[in-house]
């Protein structure tokens, strides 16, 4: 698709940036909500869930669509990705209960990954390595704008309209994006040469499974040194064994293990899932941060996140077209990487929303200055014949990063809430002491962190009680508000740790010259030759 003229190129891009932004709008647009859904839905103890089982099914469908898509081409994985969203924002939008809505987002889940992964692809397909330094940060814009709309425009649906509503909105978008894609976007002619890794595909998704849901029960549900968690992990390792036996024999492997003998593409992996495990880990609690301990409505609670997508739009925009005019970007890792570090750690010892928002900007910048290069580090190090195979490795690593930091952060919250819930309950046990069993028990109902996240519930709550008792009620929910951000400090502090271990990988990334063609490189190296010797061809 190189050889495609520019006009032809931007119709296409078009198509595939409405597309991905439908994909990321129904993400960002619930993210400042689902505190108040869950809590709405009684679902606390599985909030987690929600978001890891998306990741999950997103995680497996990206990287058995990437060789899929070097087979039979791009687009109809494109159409099938999106059809499967739209199927699933539905069925997100009538959820009657939390598991309902954790089996829906699933199915949102399979959708996001295919769009994903083969929308990135596509623009590898499109562009040389040295041009889609230009598009990563276009690309980059999207999901930046998705998240600056998305956030704020969840926070007052779910202020001021029913909640299913935040999943239905964006419906038609879907539509529109299929048709275009169907209208725009080139059929390329299936590789016959090339056969389905069945066996391989199947031991891979086995593995991921095992090892994402032994991390996500593991402290939760069960013990870590539980039968089932030891299990799960057994499991993970055993199929994982099988599955590298398989991919060393199999013709055409799912996930070629001669793309890791590349030393660029194993640590930009590597960087990709640190960065990934710190980062989701704790930015899914800022949230609970805005709306738990400050008490802003979620229709403002999305004002905050809104400087760190500018910020990261701006600085992507920026990096990626210095990066096509340089052919370098090493040194934007190397400057992007301490810029997030160091806006994570302030998260950590926050104690206002204005510190918040400084910590967003922070962050932002460093997002949008180091994000961008690891991908394309990664495609720029493959043949273009493994581009979606390798796109979608990147992807991988990123996504199971992602999980894994939810559900160990996540174990990390649970436990550390848990012990200064019942620190900060014996500090105030004297106060209702006095009180009769009745009212107590009616108190009790405010140690839930549930309460803290619906906040018109919770001022209906303390203003039943008599006045005398108010200012008990006020105390013990101060208290819940103490130990929520006790949690959150630790919660951001490890997230922080892992951020910064992913930038220390960073020096040892080895740069090469970006390719300015997706041609074989003896190929492209006798078309820049012929172009120098006849100048008016």
């Amino acid at each position: 698709m190189e050889e495609l003229s520019h006009k032809r190129k931007m119709a296409i891009m078009a198509a595939i940036l409405t597309a991905m932004f439908f994909a990321a709008i129904n993400q960002t647009i619930v993210s400042t909500a689902m505190p108040r859904i869950i809590a709405i839905l009684q679902g606390m103890e599985h909030y987690t869930w929600v978001i890891t089982i998306f990741m999950l099914t997103s995680t497996i469908a990206t990287i058995l669509v990437g060789k899929l898509s070097d087979i039979y081409g791009r687009k109809p994985f494109l159409l099938g990705g999106i059809l499967i969203f739209l199927v699933g924002a539905f069925l997100c939008g009538l959820s009657q209960n939390i598991f309902q809505l954790i089996a829906y987002r699933g199915i949102q889940g399979i959708g996001a990954g295919i769009i994903m992964s083969t929308a990135f692809t596509a623009v590898g397909d499109l562009f040389s390595p040295r041009e889609r330094g230009k598009w990563s940060g276009v690309m980059m814009s999207a999901f930046g704008f998705s998240s600056v709309l998305g956030p704020t425009l969840g926070g007052w649906l779910v202020d001021h309209m029913d909640w299913h509503w935040l999943f239905w909105i964006f419906l038609p978008l879907g539509l529109v994006a299929f048709v275009l894609i169907l209208a725009l976007f080139p059929k390329t002619a299936r590789r016959e040469s090339e056969t389905i890794d069945y066996l391989g595909s199947l031991f891979l998704s086995l593995t991921i499974i095992a090892l994402l849901l032994g991390f996500s029960w593991a402290g939760t549900r069960y013990d870590w040194g539980s039968p089932e968690i030891i299990g799960l992990f057994a499991a993970a390792f055993v199929c994982g064994l099988i599955f590298l036996l398989v991919e060393m024999r199999a013709k055409s492997p799912v996930l070629p293990l001669s793309l890791f003998k590349s030393d660029i593409v194993t640590i930009s992996n590597v960087i990709g899932f640190l960065m990934n495990a710190g980062m989701m880990g704790a930015l899914i609690y800022i949230s609970f941060f805005v709306q738990g301990v400050e008490g802003i409505a979620p229709t403002y609670a999305g004002y905050v996140t809104m400087p760190m997508s500018i910020a990261m739009v701006v600085m992507s925009t920026v990096i990626g077209r210095m990066i096509t005019k340089s052919g370098k970007y090493k040194r934007y890792a190397l400057l992007g990487m301490p810029v997030m570090v160091a806006g994570m750690l302030i998260m950590a010892f926050m104690d206002s929303v204005w510190l918040a928002v400084a910590a967003m900007i922070i962050f932002g910048i460093g997002l949008g200055v180091g994000m961008p290069v690891f991908s394309l580090t990664v495609q720029n190090a493959v043949s273009p014949a493994d581009l979606g195979v390798a796109t979608a490795s990147s992807q991988l690593f990123r996504n199971l990063g992602g999980t894994i930091g939810i559900a160990v952060l996540g174990t990390v919250m649970s436990t550390s809430l848990s012990s200064n819930l019942k620190e900060k309950m014996a500090q105030g046990g004297a106060a209702s002491a006095q009180l009769d069993e009745e009212t107590r028990s009616q108190l009790s109902a405010l140690m839930d962190p549930n309460m803290l996240l619906d906040q018109p519930k919770l001022k209906e709550v303390i203003a039943s009680f008599p006045a005398d008792v108010q200012l008990i009620a006020e105390q013990i929910v101060g208290a819940l508000r103490d130990a929520l951000s006790s949690s959150l400090t630790v919660v951001f502090l490890w997230g922080t740790a892992i951020v910064a271990a992913a930038g220390v990988l960073t020096f040892f990334l080895r740069e090469i010259p970006l390719r300015t063609s997706n041609k074989p490189p003896q190929e492209g190296a006798d078309k820049e030759r012929s172009a120098e010797l006849h100048p008016a061809r």
